[in-house]
Parts: C-alpha cells; structure tokens; sequence
C-alpha cells in the first residue's frame, strides 16, 4: 500500500508546489524544524 501510497502524495505534493511556491518554503523550514528536534532529541 505504501508503495502506491508514495507516488501519488508526490504528485499531488508537486502539484501544490506549482500553484503555491510560497508552501514550498514552509514544508522545507517545518521539514528542518522537525530534523533538528528529532536529532536533539534522540
């Protein structure tokens, strides 16, 4: 299931990327945000 699951949030993800740029920058700061917690704490 997640094998299927995968392509298509990656289409759709892309998509709102094309006709929001401005998201894009929030996923990658929300992305990095969670990465350094989950890196401080484990």
């Amino acid at each position: 299931m997640t094998l299927v699951l995968a392509p298509i949030v990656s289409l759709i993800a892309g998509i709102i990327i094309l006709v929001y740029p401005q998201i894009l920058n929030y996923v990658i700061a929300i992305y990095l945000i969670l990465i350094g917690i989950l890196g401080l704490i484990g």
